[in-house]
């Protein structure tokens, strides 16, 4: 038997005629129990479109409109019928002259946004447009700045860290394009905009209008936030001497412990004791990320670099030299339980395979930072 037997299709398309009409004669007429007949199928729009859709893809069109039926139409009047009326814009007030840094979205496309860090002025305006033959009535306008953390698991809901409101307008009405400038002086954002696994760091600026009968109209626009360290005055150097009983014995060195993000991991293995077959070794940058608490933590390891160190045999007294450049990977600095939500960590994993592939490795954490850039 099909999924959708006749009858049971009749009833869908039937009852989504129903509420397209519905919604028509209430955007026509606006009286006060069909405003609120409105609002409650505004926050259901994408679940009448995907239906709408699949109907259209599930049956050909003759088969719809012999019950008098047109989806596309339906589905172009709701996409309509929900569309804001009006264009918000923002705009930064140095955007023009301000870096811009690229930073993908949730669609997986890449967009060019402003980069600012810790302490400094964000301002600009905000342009509203009425679309034409429109007015947007209103019970008030506000800008907010908001520091957000949203973990994968826990999609669509954000933990602000950070939140700044500005108050533009009074309910009223705008009949036509009106623009208000904001500022939010010497801002706090302590932490970095951050792009994981099974979490993000945000920053971004929130429009509001707001409406009581429609459902608020909102505007979104990204940036990216960076955060400066000076050089440690301590970054002693890792050095360390592991192996097997009687069967391989080797000394590590790395040059420091804290490296910044254009830096070059200089060091050298030396072998004390070889007396198992080595076919090859190599070194790993991995980066782990952390997330939740207590038992509810879940950490994600990647691999972000591979460096081959050796190809063969090494012999006892061999030194092999380490000179790895992080410039060409994509590596932030260390965060340490931010807001108490997430941690990333960095490591160095010495790998070696011997001749019946058998892995034994050596892992060392290091601590990355971002060094202040020049021009």
């Amino acid at each position: 038997m099909p999924f959708f037997n006749k009858k049971i299709t009749i009833n869908t398309i039937n009852l989504i005629y129903c509420v397209v009409v519905r919604i028509s004669t209430v955007e026509s007429h606006r009286s006060i129990h069909r405003v609120r007949f409105t609002s409650c199928f505004i926050s259901a729009k994408d679940s009448l479109i995907s239906i709408l859709r699949f109907l259209r893809l599930r049956f050909p069109t003759p088969a719809l409109s012999q019950f008098g039926f047109c989806s596309t139409n339906c589905e172009n009047y709701l996409i309509g019928a929900f569309k804001p009326s009006c264009n918000i814009s923002i705009t930064f007030a140095d955007g023009k002259s301000r870096k811009q840094v690229p930073i993908k979205k949730e669609n997986g496309q890449t967009v060019m946004v402003p980069l600012f860090q810790s302490q400094e002025n964000i301002s600009g305006k905000i342009s509203i447009e009425p679309l034409q033959g429109k007015k947007v009535e209103h019970n008030g306008v506000k800008i907010e700045l908001l520091g957000q953390i949203e973990m994968y698991f826990d999609r669509g809901n954000f933990y602000d860290f950070t939140s700044l409101v500005r108050e533009l307008d009074v309910p009223g009405e705008i009949y036509e394009r009106k623009t208000y400038p904001f500022e939010f002086s010497t801002v706090e954002m302590p932490y970095e905009t951050y792009n994981g696994v099974n979490v993000r760091l945000r920053y971004v600026l929130k429009v509001t209008i707001s409406r009581g009968y429609g459902g608020s109209i909102v505007e979104y626009q990204d940036f990216v936030v960076r955060n400066y360290t000076p050089p440690p005055e301590i970054n002693t150097s890792i050095k360390m001497e592991v192996g097997i009983e009687d069967c391989l014995h080797i000394e590590f060195e790395y040059n420091k412990s804290k490296y910044h993000l254009k830096d070059v991991i200089i060091g050298k293995i030396y072998f004390l004791l070889v007396r198992i077959k080595i076919k090859n070794m190599d070194l790993e940058i991995r980066r782990r990320e952390s997330t939740g608490s207590g038992a509810n933590t879940h950490v994600e390891t990647e691999t972000l670099a591979k460096f081959e160190l050796m190809d063969g045999a090494p012999v006892r007294g061999e030194s092999i030299p380490i000179r790895l450049f992080l410039s060409p990977y994509e590596l932030t600095p260390t965060h340490r339980n931010i807001n108490n939500k997430f941690s990333v960590k960095y490591y160095l994993n010495l790998v070696l395979v011997d001749e019946e592939d058998r892995r034994y490795f050596k892992q060392q954490e290091i601590t990355v930072y971002r060094l202040p850039e020049t021009s």
